[in-house]
């Protein structure tokens, strides 16, 4: 299966994002919130965009893969939502404007993608019966 290589990589995403809050929270000893400190909403609010986004677009892989979409389209939608995700996060996470926006509409255009190809190979006989 080759969703399994993005729903690890997802994970990994949501891991790394996960630390990056608690380490600022140990650093500024905030139990919490976010204490005030803008470092610590901005690592909060990278982290929370990406549990926003991850769960439905690694759906939306595997459903393309129960579907019998191909391979290269997996890949395709599979590693352009993550770069978008990484430039999203990175562009928040230094405050660089077009990184930010870049990333969030590559990780748009590559939910679309998904959306687009779950209706392409949806099994629509079946779901379409009256028996």
């Amino acid at each position: 299966m080759v969703s399994a290589l993005y729903v690890v990589l997802g994970a990994l995403f949501l891991i790394k994002l996960s630390i990056d809050v608690i380490r600022l929270r140990r650093q500024y000893r905030v139990a919490h919130g976010d204490g005030g400190f803008y470092e610590l909403q901005i690592a909060m609010r990278i982290h929370g965009n990406a549990m926003e986004n991850i769960p439905i677009a690694l759906l939306l892989l595997v459903m393309m893969e129960m579907n019998g979409a191909d391979i290269w389209m997996l890949h395709l939608c599979g590693l352009f939502f993550f770069a978008g995700r990484a430039m999203h996060g990175w562009g928040m996470h230094h405050s660089i404007m077009y990184w930010r926006r870049n990333g969030m509409l590559i990780t748009g255009l590559a939910l679309i993608g998904m959306v687009i190809c779950n209706l392409m190979f949806m099994p629509w006989d079946l779901i379409l019966t009256l028996r």
